[in-house]
């Protein structure tokens, strides 16, 4: 039981806990000890550091902002009106209060806020299908669409809208960049002869696949009513996050063994055998290497052209509180960072557990 609970901690990239199964059975207590410590208490330790150093800033930044306030009162209307913002600012008036940086316990009372609109939210969703349900079985019946509800999106839905998205770009990347990375990984004349294409569109911005991307994409669907801005998001994240599977794929094709070549050869396997049989299985360590990086940048660039292209997810969520400017959107904007962070640490989890399963190596980096 032990050893298999060692096996799928280490799988899954959580290995930082070993210790803590081995203290558990008795096993090199003092030894155990000192790793638990070092992987698990010290990184804990970080993390209430980060809290009083982020605690620190924000009421120092707070201050600041304070003082400014009430200097500025005073100066444009006098002692009365600087005494009255004082008295307001420390009633913790919500009208008056400094929007500075939050604090930590500022991000969690917005955090709990976002959970209970999305609860509110998702009550009205309910009750909204309860009511059209008798009417969208009329209208599926004469062939029409079914009414839909359009109302105002939670943050959990925006965060599942973003996953949906990345998922679809990261899907359209892998379906470009592999079959093209085999053929340039083949061909090492192919490869010389369209590597100044890759280097030059590889660094290219976010920004300008987006534009380049809404230009085409309007065009075609200029008379019709499909929804154009999620096809531009995810057409953007793949353009832009797949260049790293399309070198790496390259790259491993281009470096199998010649001796599983030669003997791709000696049994006379055909293209598509040698290809799948051999070159694949050799080349998948870089493969997934080069789909981890993709992910990770298709997370990265999403919410900038989430932002960019109005489309709903995480993206656009951070830029409607940025604009709103309410005491609160600083808050909210944290929460949709700590969630973009550890959303984007998970993807990253999961892709090294798949590419274990696929390549059997034991790496954990």
């Amino acid at each position: 039981m032990k050893d298999r609970s060692i096996h799928v901690l280490n799988f899954v990239g959580l290995g930082f806990f070993e210790p803590a199964i081995r203290l558990a059975t008795g096993e090199e207590v003092q030894k155990n000890l000192v790793i638990l410590f070092k992987k698990v208490f010290l990184p804990i330790l970080s993390v209430g550091l980060f809290l009083i150093v982020w605690h620190s800033g924000a009421t120092y930044l707070y201050n600041i902002e304070k003082d400014a306030r009430i200097e500025k009162a005073l100066v444009d209307r006098g002692e009365a009106a600087a005494n009255e913002m004082r008295v307001c600012i420390e009633s913790g008036d919500v009208s008056c209060q400094p929007n500075t940086l939050p604090s930590p316990t500022q991000v969690w009372t917005a955090y709990k806020s976002l959970l209970a609109d999305h609860r509110i939210i998702a009550e009205k969703k309910s009750a909204f299908a309860d009511k059209v349900a008798a009417t969208n079985e009329k209208r599926e019946a004469q062939g029409l669409d079914a009414i839909k509800y359009t109302g105002r999106p939670s943050f959990v839905d925006q965060i599942f809208t973003s996953l949906k998205t990345v998922f679809a770009g990261f899907l359209l990347a892998f379906f470009i960049a592999v079959p093209i990375g085999i053929m340039l990984g083949l061909s090492e004349t192919l490869r010389s002869s369209v590597n100044w294409l890759i280097q030059i569109f590889k660094p290219v911005s976010p920004v300008v696949w987006l534009l380049l991307v809404f230009m085409i994409v309007k065009t075609l669907t200029k008379n019709s009513d499909t929804d154009s801005s999620f096809i531009i998001s995810f057409i953007s994240v793949g353009l832009c996050s797949m260049w790293a599977t399309l070198v790496n794929t390259s790259m491993g094709v281009s470096s199998v063994d010649k001796d599983y070549i030669n003997v791709a050869k000696v049994l006379q396997l055909s293209v598509g055998q040698k290809v799948f049989k051999i070159i694949l299985p050799s080349s998948f360590p870089l493969i997934f290497t080069g789909l981890r990086i993709t992910l990770s940048v298709a997370w990265m660039v999403l919410i900038a052209i989430e932002l960019l292209a109005q489309s709903p997810g995480l993206g656009s969520f951070v830029w409607e509180e940025f604009q709103n400017g309410a005491n609160d959107s600083n808050s909210k904007i944290i929460v949709a960072m700590f969630v973009i962070g550890v959303i984007g640490f998970l993807l990253d989890r999961i892709m090294l557990t798949i590419q274990k399963f696929v390549t059997f190596t034991e790496e954990t980096a």
